[in-house]
């Protein structure tokens, strides 16, 4: 008997269509990753050093993981926080439960999933302020990494009512690659020149965050795609070499509705 394992989605999907064979993925994966500041409104840059992506962050300020599916496909995106799987909790492994993210689809996953309908906020701490390491699980601190698998199915949904469903596993004949294990692994190590981290991710405070389950098929054991952004403080960041731009010099777009509530006015 085959195990069945809950996936959630992003947005709500029910019905099948029929559709031609979509084109093939991009070069470099079907998604993209970003850490987006969201108490200053900004998506925070990432700089390369030792063969990764680094990002600086700041504590106490909470931030999203930024999900772009650059395809015209579905994909089931596991999102590990610091070692941990952002929605159970579990130590992070690829063959988890994770986020299904329609064609051209760009969503903000803005903490740990608590419930269906509430996450607690990511929030950039201190290491032993992090949930991993208040888990007892403190070596992965300073590390966002996401796991992306294909849709084995052609058929694709079109949005209607909130379709509940269950996930099943990969096809037995599927084998993974050397590489794409190789790759899989370093979602879960933060080894090469990671002493003494100034960052983490924190448990937040309750948000409202809905998702539903879903039906996805992956279509490989292995990911088609890892990637992952290392994340610390400014400070550290310079000391590795990493030559920051100033907050000032950092893209804002305007937006249209900055506050959230009515100020009182001035005092007369």
């Amino acid at each position: 008997m085959k195990r069945l394992l809950p996936l959630l989605l992003i947005l709500p999907l029910a019905g099948f269509r029929p559709a031609p064979l979509p084109p093939p993925m991009p070069q470099d994966g079907p998604v993209r990753v970003a850490l987006v500041d969201r108490d200053r409104g900004t998506e925070l840059r990432s700089y390369p050093a030792d063969g990764q992506r680094w990002v600086a962050g700041e504590r106490g300020h909470r931030y999203a993981v930024r999900l772009y599916n650059d395809s015209p496909r579905r994909v089931l995106v596991v999102l590990s926080v610091d070692g941990v799987n952002a929605i159970s909790g579990e130590d992070a492994d690829p063959s988890q439960t994770g986020y299904v993210l329609n064609p051209g689809q760009r969503a903000d996953i803005t903490g740990w999933r608590k419930t269906q309908d509430e996450v607690a906020q990511f929030v950039f701490s201190s290491p032993s302020g992090s949930y991993a390491s208040r888990t007892g699980r403190p070596d992965n601190v300073g590390v966002v990494g996401v796991a992306v698998f294909e849709e084995a199915r052609r058929w694709y949904p079109r949005p209607q009512p909130i379709l509940r469903g269950r996930a099943g596993p990969a096809p037995a004949a599927a084998e993974p690659s050397a590489a794409a294990d190789a790759s899989a692994s370093r979602i879960e190590g933060y080894s090469a020149k990671s002493q003494a981290p100034a960052l983490g991710t924190g448990h937040g405070a309750r948000e409202s965050s809905s998702v539903r389950d879903t039906d996805f098929e992956r279509a490989t054991r292995s990911p088609a795609q890892v990637l992952q952004l290392r994340y610390d403080s400014a400070r550290n960041l310079r000391a590795r070499g990493i030559l920051l731009d100033s907050p000032s010099r950092l893209d804002r777009q305007p937006q249209a509705f900055p506050n959230r509530y009515v100020p009182d006015p001035p005092a007369r």
